[in-house]
C-alpha cells in the first residue's frame, strides 16, 4: 500500500491523507492529529488469523463471523461463573442489511449468559452510517427492562457554546435539561461517545461537565477522527483531571494503542498485529494509576487486541486493572461472534477478578441492583 494511504479501520477500504488539516475553533494547546481523512473504497481486506498482520473492524468482524483458527465459540459454549454485564451493544442499522432487532440482541445474550446489556446509541454523524437514537434504546428497556440498560447519546455541537447565540440548545443549561429528561426517562449514562472533535474541545468539556453534574458516566469512543487525541493521551488526561468524579469509559483504536508506551499517533487509527509485544510505560497504566475515573471496555477489536496482542502482558493488564476494566462485545449485527468469550476463557482469571470485570464493575458503576 503507498505510503500515502492508510487502511479504514470502518470501511475496509484506504484513507487519503490531506496535504493540510482543517482548522476547528476552540481547540486546546495540545496538537491534533496531522491529517485528515477521505476514504477511498477498496476490495482489499485483511484476515485476523493466520500471518500477523493490521486489521480494520470490518476484517475483525467477518473473522470472527466466520470463526477463525477457533476463536469463535462453539455452538453450546460453556456456562460461567458469573453471568455477564455487557456495557457495549447497539442496535439497529450498522452494516446495511445486518440489522440487529432487540429480538436478535437478546438471542446473543441467551447464547452467551449475558444477563443484561447495555445499548449505546450513535447519534454524531462521524459515529455510524445509519444513526441510532436514545429513542430506540429506551424504547428497548422499556419492553425489557431487566434485561436492557439504556445509554443516551447527545452531540455537544447541538449549541455554539457562544452565549451571544447559543442555537437551540442554551449552552450548559440546555445540554443538562436534554440530558436530565432522558436520565428521568432510565438512561444510565451517556455513549457512545464518538464526536469529530478534539477530545477536550470546549464543546466536548461542557458535556463533561453536564454529565458530571447529573452523575452520568460516559462511554466513549477514542481514535484519530472521533473524539481524538494524540500519543500520550493529553487531551483524555484534560478531561480526567476537570472532572475527577465522573466515570469515563474508554474503547476502540486510540484508546487501546495506548496500552504500551510506544503507540504512535498512526496507531491511534488502526488495530495492532497479533502478536505484537506490549513495551512498558503505556499510557493507559499511568493514566489508571493517576485518575481513578478512568475505565477500559474490553469490547470490539480494540479490546480484544490489547489483550490477544501479548497474552502474558494481558492477562497481567487484567489481574492488575481489575476494577478499572469491564466485559462488553460490540455487538451490532445478527449472529455476531465475538472472541472476547474465548479469550478471556483462555486466560483463567481467579475468580474475583473475573466477578469484577464480567459484572461487578458495571453494577458499582451503574449503580444497578445486585444479585
Amino acid at each position: 500500500m503507498p505510503e500515502a494511504y492508510n487502511e479504514c479501520n470502518e470501511c475496509g477500504g484506504r484513507r487519503v491523507r490531506s496535504r493540510e488539516r482543517l482548522a476547528i475553533d476552540g481547540l486546546s494547546p495540545s496538537p491534533p492529529p496531522s491529517r485528515i481523512l477521505d476514504h477511498e473504497v477498496s476490495p482489499v481486506k485483511r484476515t485476523l488469523f493466520g500471518s500477523p498482520m493490521t486489521i480494520t473492524r470490518r476484517a475483525f468482524l467477518a473473522s470472527a463471523v466466520a470463526g477463525a483458527a477457533g476463536l469463535a465459540r462453539a455452538a453450546n459454549p460453556p456456562k460461567p461463573k458469573y453471568k455477564y454485564i455487557d456495557i457495549h451493544v447497539h442496535l439497529g442499522t450498522f452494516y446495511w442489511g445486518k440489522e440487529l432487532t432487540v429480538e436478535g440482541l437478546l438471542k446473543l445474550m441467551d447464547k452467551h449468559a449475558i444477563e443484561k446489556a447495555v445499548v449505546l446509541p450513535l447519534v454524531s454523524p462521524e459515529s455510524a452510517p445509519y444513526l441510532q437514537t436514545t429513542e430506540s434504546a429506551l424504547a428497548a428497556y422499556k419492553a425489557h427492562p431487566e434485561r436492557i440498560i439504556p445509554f443516551c447519546g447527545l452531540d455537544p455541537r447541538c449549541t455554539t457554546g457562544r452565549p451571544e447565540r447559543f442555537g437551540h440548545v442554551e449552552g450548559l443549561k440546555g445540554l443538562k435539561e436534554i440530558l436530565k429528561r432522558y436520565q428521568d426517562a432510565g438512561c444510565k449514562g451517556l455513549g457512545e461517545h464518538k464526536v469529530g472533535l478534539p477530545f477536550d474541545h470546549k464543546l466536548m468539556m461542557a458535556l463533561y461537565e453536564a454529565c458530571a453534574d447529573l452523575e452520568l458516566p460516559i462511554l466513549f469512543h477514542l481514535d484519530d477522527i472521533r473524539s481524538f487525541d494524540t500519543a500520550g493521551l493529553p487531551r483524555l488526561e484534560n478531561a480526567l483531571k476537570a472532572f475527577p468524579k465522573l466515570p469515563f469509559i474508554g474503547h476502540a483504536a486510540g484508546f487501546w494503542a495506548s496500552i504500551s508506551g510506544d503507540a504512535k499517533d498512526a496507531d491511534f487509527g488502526r488495530y495492532p498485529k497479533v502478536p505484537t509485544p506490549v513495551a512498558a510505560g503505556g499510557a493507559l497504566d499511568r493514566l489508571m494509576d493517576k485518575y481513578a475515573n478512568l475505565y477500559g471496555d474490553l469490547s470490539e477489536p480494540g479490546g480484544y487486541t490489547a489483550i490477544a496482542r501479548d497474552p502474558k502482558f494481558g492477562r497481567e493488564f487484567l489481574v492488575r486493572r481489575a476494577e478499572r476494566l469491564l466485559f462488553g462485545t460490540d455487538f451490532l449485527m445478527a449472529e455476531q461472534q465475538v472472541p472476547q468469550f474465548e479469550l478471556l476463557d483462555s486466560m483463567k482469571l481467579p475468580e474475583e477478578v473475573q466477578e469484577k470485570i464480567y459484572r461487578g464493575n458495571a453494577v458499582r458503576l451503574l449503580k444497578l441492583a445486585k444479585k
